[in-house]
């Protein structure tokens, strides 16, 4: 069974081609492949973030506040209408990442997103989860506002499963034909050959990984996939007359 609660830390760090092979090769001397990166291949995840007409949820996010919150549906792949998606709630507090999902159909996800109606309870998902989330859709009126995806290799540590480090390229966005089940397309959201690193983990890192990523001259650096889409249609379309937050 997915996990569906999460309680953890993430650092996030920018890098090249040469940078990703050289720490990657050397990650492997401490850690193992996810299941679903077999014989080192890609996983795709697609993403749907929904937002106000105002798009009130990513401009508080850009603000870097104490408490920050979004809501999106994920897939792995391009799923049918009545396939298997997860409907997650993502909050911060103090850095801390809180994230919370359900499973849903597709079609039952984009109904109770539009509706505010909960969906009649299934075996495959869960309750608690589908109750928080019903407080959060009381709170604001959500609309699609844009398709993020990527491809991902992560892995996990030997023998602790609480530290696991993700690699996304090929970030991919677009803010038409915003339905998962349309298609895996969209514009670049990074130059070709550079890869997002995250850090993830219950607690402090290992002294091992602090090490290696200091002789590999890794940085953290503050990216969200969300927010830099945002920032980017805003340059790209000088009419809209929203200020960037940055």
């Amino acid at each position: 069974m997915a996990i569906e609660v999460f309680n953890r830390y993430e650092n996030k760090y920018l890098m090249d081609q040469p940078a990703f092979e050289r720490l990657y090769n050397r990650l492997l001397e401490y850690m193992e492949w996810d299941e679903n990166n077999k014989n080192g291949q890609f996983y795709s995840i697609s993403n749907i973030y929904y937002d106000t007409e105002h798009d009130a949820l990513i401009r508080t996010s850009l603000s870097k506040p104490k408490y920050k919150e979004k809501l999106r549906i994920r897939a792995y792949g391009v799923p049918q209408p009545d396939g298997k998606v997860y409907l997650e709630l993502k909050k911060k507090v103090f850095g801390l990442v809180n994230k919370r999902r359900t499973a849903l159909k597709l079609n039952e996800a984009y109904a109770y997103i539009r509706t505010g109606v909960m969906p009649a309870y299934q075996p495959y998902m869960n309750k608690q989860v589908l109750q928080e989330i019903d407080y959060f859709l009381g709170r604001y009126t959500l609309m699609p506002k844009v398709y993020l995806a990527y491809d991902r290799m992560a892995m996990f540590c030997r023998g602790n499963r609480d530290l696991r480090i993700t690699f996304d390229t090929n970030i991919r966005s677009r803010r038409y034909d915003v339905k998962l089940e349309d298609g895996d397309f969209g514009e670049q959201l990074l130059e070709s050959g550079q890869w997002l690193m995250e850090v993830k983990a219950e607690k402090t890192i290992p002294i091992w990984l602090s090490r290696l990523l200091s002789e590999q001259h890794m940085f953290r650096t503050s990216f969200s996939k969300y927010g830099n889409e945002y920032k980017k249609n805003r340059r790209n379309n000088p009419q809209l007359k929203e200020r960037i937050l940055l």
